[in-house]
């Protein structure tokens, strides 16, 4: 029986954690997309490695522990964030509570969450049909 390998999936949400870092200030928004599709392109191939099963759950899992990392970051880095993400703020004020940012911010990122880790585990199920896995992590 293949259980869940947390590890993994931690040592993977890294990348999230150093985007979600990044990505408040450092990160162009036009560049990020870009580099969450290596990201998750990267992570897809390394859960087809690592798990012979269950590589869905695998990626569906580390989207949400990103989304963690992310929303995590921006709420507390808020200020910061909304200073270089102008198109973001404008957007936000916009959408339902738009006196509440960070409580929309906190609502929203699960579903981001769920968003791109359905992303990751079907691109982890496709690399997983031509990489042969290797059960070391």
């Amino acid at each position: 029986m293949t259980s869940i390998n947390w590890r993994l999936i931690f040592i993977l949400s890294l990348c999230g954690l150093g985007m979600a870092v990044g990505s408040v200030s450092a990160i162009p928004s036009n560049v990020e997309p870009v580099i969450w599709l290596a990201i998750f392109v990267i992570c897809a191939f390394v859960i087809a490695r690592y798990r012979s099963r269950r590589h869905f759950l695998h990626g569906l899992l580390l989207g949400l522990l990103n989304s963690v990392w992310v929303t995590g970051a921006h709420i507390i880095f808020f200020r910061t964030y909304i200073d270089h993400h102008p198109k973001e703020a404008a957007m936000m004020s916009s959408m339902p509570l738009p006196n509440s940012p960070r409580l929309m911010m906190t609502l929203v990122g699960p579903l981001v969450g769920i968003v791109t880790g359905t992303i990751i585990g079907v691109l982890a199920l496709v690399v997983g049909r031509f990489v042969r896995p290797r059960e070391v992590l």
